[in-house]
C-alpha cells in the first residue's frame, strides 16, 4: 500500500481497493453517528456499488440507522440492469431483511426526470436535513463522479436533473455539487487503467473535474501513479 496526504485529498494505492474504501465509510459512518445517532451516507452505482456490500456487512448494528440515498441514477425501470438501486437489490449488496432506517430512492418507475428530482429533493429535506455525512463515489475515465461530467455545469438545487448525458441513457437525476460538498468525508472509488489520466488531474486538482476540492477526499485505487 501507498499514500500521498495533500492539502485536499489523500490518494490511497491498495491492492484491494474495495476493502479500504468499505473500511474508510464504515469509520467515517461510525464518527457521524456517534455525533448525531445516525449516519447519512449517499452511494454510487457501477464499480463502487460492491464497497456497499462490505460497508453493511461491516456495520450490522450501526446500519439500522444509516440514512442512504444515491449520488445519481439512471431514469429507467427499477428492474432494468442500468438501474443502481435495482442492481443493488438484485444483487444483494442491499437486503431487504436488513435494511437501513432510510432509503431515499432518486428515480421511481413512471416519473420523469423533472418529477423525480423535485420528489427526491423533498425527501432529501425531509429525512437528510439538506446534507450527507458520508458520499461513497466511483469516477468515470472521463472525471465524472454522480451523474456531474466536466464543462458541463452543475444542476442547481439539491437534487438536479439532466435529459442529454452524454453518457447513455441520456435522462438521470443525481445530486448536485452543492449537495456533494456537505458531506464530512468523500471516499472515492477509482480503479483500472482507464481512470489514471482523470485520477491524475483529480490529484493535480484539476477545476473542470466535479470532484476537485471535495470535503474530506480520500481516493482509493490501485493505480500507481508517479508524482
Amino acid at each position: 500500500m501507498s499514500t500521498m496526504q495533500g492539502d485536499d485529498v489523500t490518494l490511497v494505492v491498495v491492492d484491494d481497493p474495495v476493502g479500504e474504501a468499505a473500511a474508510a465509510c464504515r469509520q467515517a459512518l461510525r464518527e457521524a453517528d456517534g455525533e448525531l445517532g445516525r449516519a447519512r451516507f449517499a452511494v454510487s452505482g457501477g464499480s463502487a456499488s460492491e464497497v456497499v456490500r462490505h460497508v453493511r456487512e461491516g456495520i450490522p448494528e450501526l446500519w439500522s440507522r444509516v440514512a442512504l440515498t444515491w449520488a445519481d441514477e439512471r431514469c429507467v425501470p427499477f428492474a432494468s440492469a442500468d438501474s443502481n438501486r435495482g442492481h443493488a437489490h438484485a444483487t444483494g449488496q442491499l437486503r431487504t431483511d436488513h435494511p437501513p432506517a432510510i432509503e431515499l430512492p432518486l428515480f421511481l418507475d413512471g416519473e420523469t426526470p423533472e418529477e423525480a428530482a423535485e420528489r427526491a429533493e423533498e425527501g432529501f429535506v425531509r429525512d437528510f436535513g439538506r446534507a450527507v455525512d458520508v458520499v461513497l463515489l466511483g469516477m468515470g475515465a472521463d472525471g465524472h463522479v454522480a451523474s456531474l461530467f466536466p464543462s458541463r455545469g452543475d444542476p442547481k438545487g439539491l437534487v438536479g436533473y439532466l435529459e442529454d448525458s452524454p453518457k447513455p441513457p441520456a435522462a438521470r437525476v443525481t445530486l448536485t455539487r452543492d449537495t456533494l460538498l456537505t458531506a464530512r468525508t468523500t471516499v472515492l472509488f477509482a480503479c483500472g487503467e482507464a481512470k489514471r489520466e482523470a485520477l491524475t488531474r483529480l490529484i493535480a486538482g484539476d477545476p473542470l473535474l466535479p470532484a476537485t476540492g471535495l470535503p474530506g477526499l480520500l481516493i482509493v485505487t490501485d493505480v500507481e501513479l508517479r508524482s
